[in-house]
């Protein structure tokens, strides 16, 4: 008995102390893909996108991060359409989240974003991908839902 709750104890401690191996900075930035943004008159927007395709990279994502550059961001590839549930614990500036679909047609889009919030913010339906890109930067492009999103992921890549 004795034993088993020394074994009881040390899980306990060994357990509490995660929290302070919990990431505090930036994680080091990702391998980049380019994305293009087709809005509906046909006019083309380039970015240069941080992949988040691994559990961690997506869990950490764009925290802590000061800045957002206007043709860059972070696409998260969830690899099969899902409803998308993100939120900004940790991040330090505002984005914009554009929720894309598997035929890469961007289906919702939440502009600027709370920064630290732990606000759930969705995808209001099934996305394959989410892309963060700098807050301001659906209104600037005049993004819509229906637009086409082109990138290697999507059914519409060439």
């Amino acid at each position: 008995m004795i034993q088993r709750r020394a074994l009881l104890l040390s899980t306990l401690l060994a357990t509490a102390a995660l929290p302070a191996l919990a990431q505090e900075g930036p994680q080091p930035r990702l391998p980049t893909e380019p994305l293009t943004i087709i809005t509906r008159d046909g006019k083309r927007h380039d970015f240069n996108v941080e992949m988040a395709l691994e559990t961690e990279q997506q869990r950490v994502g764009l925290m802590y991060r000061q800045r957002v550059r206007p043709d860059e961001g972070m696409l998260f590839d969830w690899n099969r359409p899902r409803d998308a549930a993100m939120w900004m614990k940790n991040t330090v500036t505002s984005l914009d989240m554009i929720f894309i679909s598997q035929d890469g047609r961007i289906s919702h889009i939440a502009e600027n974003t709370v920064p630290r919030s732990l606000a759930i913010i969705s995808s209001n339906g099934p996305a394959r991908a989410t892309l963060e890109v700098a807050a301001g930067t659906a209104a600037r492009l005049g993004l819509r839902v229906g637009d086409k999103v082109e990138q290697r992921i999507f059914n519409n890549a060439g």
